[in-house]
This record gives structure tokens, sequence and C-alpha cells, in this order.
């Protein structure tokens, strides 16, 4: 599969069988992750595989924040809704967690760290699907809680970048359309200021 196929037919594949995925395909997928751009080659990544019962301490600290934000956890309502939150890392057979944890240097800027995790997650999207893996990359307000970032031993200025959902599909996902990057661009060719382009 050439990458310009890949790219266009990768879906976010929000339900996966719960068939075990073979090492070794994941070893790939993160093989494919590193090789990422990354500013001043700090290669920010720090990966965490989440397999079995490894989802269980993800599980329990996503019901801690949620009850958290309750007023009252015992309602049916509630109890239901923490349930929920107790399911969310079995949805799919592995999860692996990108994060980024910065380079102490004077000339690192974090938002460039947090770029690099987030092209080292695309790499990753993109073998997975030539893997025939469903993939979907999830995020939340949950993500960035500082509980999360403990809870993998991150720094002080770690950061949980996103939770890489894998397994092999369960549907077929449905063609999706992009707007037409032409109507995203805009050629510059001329010194007048880029805002008059735009008119």
């Amino acid at each position: 599969m050439d990458v310009y196929t890949a790219m266009r037919e990768r879906r976010s594949m929000g339900q996966v069988k719960s068939d075990p995925v073979p090492r070794e395909v994941i070893e790939r997928m993160l093989e494919a992750a590193t090789w990422a751009p990354t500013h001043h080659r700090t290669e920010p990544w720090r990966f965490f595989v989440l397999t079995g019962e490894g989802r269980r301490p993800l599980a329990r600290l996503f019901v801690e924040l949620a009850k958290a934000e309750m007023t009252d956890p015992t309602t049916p309502e509630n109890q239901a809704k923490l349930e929920r939150e107790a399911q969310k890392p079995f949805r799919a057979p592995v999860i692996v967690v990108a994060a980024m944890e910065p380079a102490e240097r004077e000339d690192v800027v974090i938002a460039e760290e947090r770029s690099a995790v987030s092209a080292a997650i695309q790499n990753m999207l993109l073998a997975a699907h030539a893997e025939g893996l469903g993939a979907m990359w999830r995020t939340g307000k949950k993500t960035y809680h500082p509980k999360i970032r403990d809870l993998f031993g991150l720094g002080e200025k770690g950061e949980v970048i996103g939770f890489i959902y894998l397994g092999y599909p369960a549907i077929q996902p449905p063609p999706r359309k992009r707007t037409p990057w032409s109507e995203k661009t805009v050629w510059i060719d001329d010194d007048r200021p880029y805002r008059a382009h735009h008119v």
C-alpha cells in the first residue's frame, strides 16, 4: 500500500474486534512512529502499550475522574455513566498511550515537542491501516488531567497526547469526504501583505 492510498483510505475505527493483535505488528507501528519529524532531534515521544489487565488501572482512573465531577455519584444515571467509563479502555484489545516528555533544553519549545508526538501518532495510524488494523485516536478533557500524567510516571512538563485504540475492524466504515485542498489554500507569489490575498 502506497502512502497516498493509506492517507485517503484510513478512517478512525470506533468498533474493533476483541481478537489479540500480534506483538510484532504493534512493534512495526511503533517503529514507524519514531520516524516522525522532531525539532532538534529530541524525540520527545513515549509510548505505553496496554493490553489485557494492563488496561485496568486506566479504567479505574477514568472512573475516579468522572466521579469527581459528579454531585451525587450514586444516582442510577451516574452509576451507568461510571460503568461506561470503566469499560472504555476495554473497547479495544490494545491501547497505545502516546505521551510527550520534553527535553530539558533552553532551545526547546513545548509546542514543537507536542507537534512531534502528534506527527508520530499520524505515522502510527497510517501504519495501522497498512497492517489491516482499525485505529482510533481518542483524547478528551481527562487526557490532559495531571492524574493521567502521573499514572504513566511522566515528568511535570510531560503530557499524554492521545490514546490510540487498536484492533481488527469490526465494521466497514462509510466513505468520507474532505473539503478540497484548493478551498483551504492560498497561493502567494507577490509581495502584497498576506491578508490581502484573502480579499
